[in-house]
């Protein structure tokens, strides 16, 4: 048996970035002192006139990339998703969204998976904080294929994305040749009568290998990948809950404001259905390794397994 291909959705972001230069010569990318981590080094080796080092100011960096898109630039602005939507979220509102422009934030290691940093790092709650900005698209790729799809369309959309990126090494699962990318479509990955667990970002991948342990059990779970939380594919998000009965939403992030609540908001309205949030269950993380952490908090296959088995 083959070895199965794993790669951080961070890496995917840096190389997206070269290859869209390439093709684009409006595209710049910003960075805060921290280009190593978040990849964007590999941009500033093949196009250092085009990357801005900021810097530790990261609220500066977005205000200097709002000047570059006002000037008809597209800018990509990188950092930690702690940093990226926590220390700048004044400056994200009121001189990215306010204004709408166009302006793409590459938020890399978010959630617990950034692991051994620990609690002050791992940002569980940056996906609340950016629905609220009205007009914001959010992107949270499962692989490397599809961050880099990711990266192609926040480019072609005019108007505020914000990126999530992780650190940990994920497997690719959409190597298929009919795989399409589209902002505000979710994508079935699996079909099933049971219930309905719907995933996002890294969790995607762990909740298709649990989706296999509870077949073994009689249980046959459907499995959807939302790529794009906000818009939310409503659609499809409605269309599971009708035919399963049940949900189960599985993401690295507070299960308040992210993928579970834009999940339970739209079912509420259109068609109330129980549902199960798997997530970070209003608590701070703390430092580990990042496997050792999901597994501790439910985000593994295993976990996802157990609480959806007990949930049907």
């Amino acid at each position: 048996m083959s070895e199965v291909t794993k790669i951080a959705t961070r890496v995917s972001y840096g190389n997206a970035l070269v290859e869209l230069a390439k093709e684009h010569d409006d595209v710049y990318v910003l960075d805060a002192d921290l280009a190593a981590a978040t990849q964007t080094a590999i941009f500033k080796k093949e196009f250092p006139e085009r990357h801005i080092d900021c810097g530790i100011a990261e609220c500066n960096m977005i205000g200097i990339a709002a000047g570059l898109a006002a000037t008809g630039k597209v800018p990509f602005a990188s950092s930690f998703a702690m940093f990226a939507a926590g220390r700048a979220f004044e400056q994200v509102r009121n001189s990215v969204g306010y204004p709408h422009l166009n302006v793409k934030i590459g938020a890399t290691h978010a959630g617990i998976s950034v692991g051994e940093d620990g609690a002050t790092h791992q940002c569980n709650e940056d996906i609340a904080l950016m629905r609220t900005i009205p007009g914001m698209v959010i992107l949270n790729p499962s692989d490397d294929i599809e961050a880099k799809a990711a990266v192609k369309a926040a480019y072609e959309h005019e108007g505020p994305v914000y990126m999530r990126f992780g650190r940990l090494a994920v497997p690719i699962i959409n190597d298929r040749p009919d795989y399409k990318f589209e902002i505000g479509k979710g994508v079935t990955l699996r079909e099933g009568k049971d219930v309905a667990i719907i995933a996002t970002g890294l969790c995607v991948s762990e909740s298709l290998a649990a989706a296999e342990k509870l077949a073994a059990d009689g249980i046959d779970a459907k499995v959807i990948n939302i790529h794009t939380i906000k818009p939310l594919d409503e659609d499809l998000v409605v269309a599971a809950a009708k035919e399963c009965g049940k949900v189960v939403t599985v993401e690295e992030h507070s299960v308040i404001g992210g993928l579970g609540s834009a999940v339970c908001e739209t079912l509420s309205r259109k068609a109330p259905t129980p549902v199960k949030n798997i997530g970070v269950q209003d608590c701070f993380g703390e430092s580990g390794p990042a496997v050792a952490l999901l597994e501790k908090y439910g985000l593994n296959a295993e976990g996802i397994y157990a609480s959806v088995k007990e949930f049907v």
